[in-house]
């Protein structure tokens, strides 16, 4: 049989530099020679880490050939033109009960749901992306809202000349559309800035994405974020440029050409009240989201996973052609090779096994006791794990009771198997399951000889409600003939070394490698990249919303200061007199801490109540902290408020400053 194999454009670039000539040449796959017909298109994803795409019959494996098994493969399919996803889904549960009759033993009570490819793809990621689109938005309006305090100083500053302008005939409307032009053209420059800005950042963002972010690959500034940024900009600069615009037009030619005149503007310093509170209410909503946030990731690495991450490397391994010629030969192979790799200077004890925490799954229905197989809707699933004898001693998985598998365990000898203490808990409460016997769908009656502890497969946040949580492990060296060559595709070695486990990769690999020198490892990473792998979504998120807060908290803190500042300097005549008077220092800094700080706390008090209802839709994303925790609303109210009074304690200590024969004088 002639195998064919296509290559992704990414590892045909990184491997091959883009060799021309590949086609026709031959690659070892897992010990099959596989001819290069193709090379995919660069945009083209279906799984994120396939690099090498074969055609599903090549795959001579047992699991095809038997309905008991579940080979954990999907299937995708391009509707009909005017097929809508529910038709399709008729159609779908048909077929399965069809099959449920054919097949009563293997496939009744058994279906298939049609998902839109896309949902599958970024179904998982959306609320972290609506979540950033969300601080985002904030930030920008809170962005905005300073700009348009700074417009409306501005206003009030160039009154004289509007007013001028209006003398001389000029109408409201030329006046508001000369604002709008300078409040827009103000924007399209801060956009130019911040996109040479991204063009920077960008790669900081991309070095902290996770590999959980579908086409994360994929992001750069291109014409449509050009285009919804310059669309944003003029808008933004469009909707908050119409108070300081409308304020500057609505100017009394007779009152402002006055000598000395100093119009209230009541209107316009409510409206610098209103834009300051809004920018704190969104501010302290921004710092609990992230807050909360920082608690999750905190809280999730003190959790125990049921193992010990320190010092453990893996690498998935793939067997020479030879090897792979019989079942007997692969597990000669096999165990040589752990063999090799134990001896190893700084190598405490080394393991092969199917399935790793956290990086993988694999399910496998079992029953209690060893009567006939029940319909496969009253059977219960597992996670299946095939492990050579010291994989609980690498991994340092607690045995609870009984033993662990040893050399004696194999085909000679009754089929074993070890189940972790929640399968134990689930199936013989109160009971003690040593010497019970379970059957394994393919495999049959097995007999429990140990108990171990129950390891986080499903992540150290969601194992705790995944759907199936009981585990079985089974000893390679029984894995049945039939199935030996389609159970060792991809296994994983596992390690545990005295010294830094990314320092031991090369003896490794010349270990591993053997003899024939043509057994590779791939993959390689330690048990902690793992561990923290599976974080990297959480933590993307905490910091780019920690970066976010910190950027609303400073804007939030510059337009306090400036409302402030121009409040003080606003109101110089007024503190010239009380000073007269003889209004001490003191007096004149509660007066402007008072003005200051009452806008504060108002913003402070609506951000509180608009964190407890929006940070409802952080709590998929938090792990031990509810989204309304006291103690953090607490914490960044206080924070924020400290911000906010030494905001307004600056230019009110400047205020004590005013000379009184200054602030007196006839302007």
């Amino acid at each position: 049989m002639l195998f064919r194999s296509m290559l992704t454009y990414g590892f045909w670039k990184q491997r091959f530099a883009e060799d021309a000539k590949i086609l026709g040449r031959n690659l070892s796959l897992n010990a099959m020679n596989c001819a290069v017909v193709g090379v995919l298109p660069a945009g083209f994803s279906l799984r994120d880490k396939a690099q090498i795409y074969v055609p599903i019959e090549q795959w001579n494996s047992g699991e095809l050939r038997d309905r008991k098994v579940r080979a954990g493969l999907v299937v995708i399919g391009r509707l009909k033109p005017g097929v809508t996803a529910k038709a399709a889904q008729s159609e779908i549960s048909a077929i399965c009960d069809g099959l449920g009759r054919q097949y009563p033993a293997t496939n009744a009570g058994h279906g298939a749901v049609a998902v839109p490819m896309k949902e599958d793809m970024v179904g998982n990621i959306r609320p972290t992306l609506l979540l950033l689109a969300g601080a985002v938005g904030f930030v920008l309006i809170i962005a905005c809202a300073n700009v348009a305090n700074l417009l409306l100083a501005r206003s009030s500053a160039r009154r004289r000349e509007f007013a001028i302008r209006a003398a001389l005939g000029a109408d409201r409307g030329r006046v508001v559309r000369q604002l709008l032009t300078e409040s827009v053209l103000l924007s399209l420059g801060g956009a130019a800035i911040g996109l040479l800005l991204a063009r920077w950042g960008i790669r900081l963002i991309l070095a902290a994405v996770p590999g959980s972010l579908p086409r994360s690959t994929e992001i750069a500034i291109d014409p449509r974020v050009l285009f919804f940024t310059l669309a944003v900009s003029v808008a933004t600069g469009l909707l908050f440029g119409l108070v300081p615009a409308f304020h500057g037009a609505s100017v009394n030619p007779q009152e402002f050409l006055k000598e000395g005149s100093r119009g209230a503007g009541g209107a316009r310093h409510r409206a610098e009240g209103v834009f300051v509170v809004m920018e704190v209410a969104l501010a302290v909503t921004l710092l609990a989201g992230a807050a909360l946030m920082m608690q999750s990731v905190w809280r999730l690495w003190q959790v125990d996973p049921g193992f010990s991450a320190r010092n453990v490397l893996t690498a998935r391994v793939a067997l020479s052609p030879k090897a792979m010629a019989s079942p007997a030969a692969i597990r000669l192979a096999f165990q040589q090779m752990v063999e090799r790799v134990a001896s190893i200077p700084g190598v405490q004890s080394a393991a092969v096994a199917s399935l790793i925490p956290l990086e993988s799954d694999s399910e496998i229905p079992y029953w209690p006791g060893t009567g006939p197989q029940p319909p496969q809707n009253r059977m219960t699933s597992a996670m299946f794990s095939i492990v050579t004898p010291d994989y609980p001693s690498v991994m340092q998985i607690p045995l609870r009771s009984g033993r662990t598998f040893t050399d004696r365990d194999n085909l000679a000898s009754p089929a074993v198997a070890m189940i972790d203490d929640v399968l134990a808990r689930r199936l013989f409460p109160g009971q003690n399951p040593l010497g019970r016997q379970i059957s394994v769908i393919v495999l049959g009656p097995v007999q429990i000889v140990g108990v171990v502890g129950h390891v986080k497969h499903w992540g150290l946040d969601a194992d705790d409600t995944a759907r199936i949580r009981d585990q079985i492990y089974f000893p390679f060296m029984q894995v049945p003939d039939q199935f030996m060559s389609g159970a060792v595709v991809g296994l994983t070695l596992a390690l545990r070394t005295a010294p830094d486990p990314l320092s031991m990769v090369s003896a490794v690999r010349a270990q591993v490698s053997g003899p024939t020198r043509d057994q590779p490892i791939y993959a390689v990473r330690t048990m902690e990249q793992v561990v923290s792998r599976s974080l990297a979504e959480r933590r993307f998120t905490m910091l780019l919303l920690i970066v976010f807060a910190a950027t609303a908290l400073l804007l939030a803190a510059v337009g306090i200061y400036g409302v402030m500042s121009y409040a003080v300097t606003r109101r110089t005549h007024e503190l010239g007199i009380r000073a007269t008077l003889g209004a001490g220092r003191g007096e004149i800094v509660g007066l402007v801490l008072r003005q200051g700080m009452k806008l504060a706390a108002i913003g402070i008090a609506a951000g509180a109540l608009a964190a407890m209802a929006l940070t409802r839709f952080l709590a998929g994303l938090l792990y031990g902290v509810g989204p309304a925790d006291p103690a953090t609303l607490a914490a960044v109210t206080l924070l924020l408020g400290g911000i906010a009074f030494l905001a307004c304690y600056i230019p009110a200590r400047r205020a004590t400053a005013v000379d009184p024969v200054v602030a007196l004088r006839c302007e």
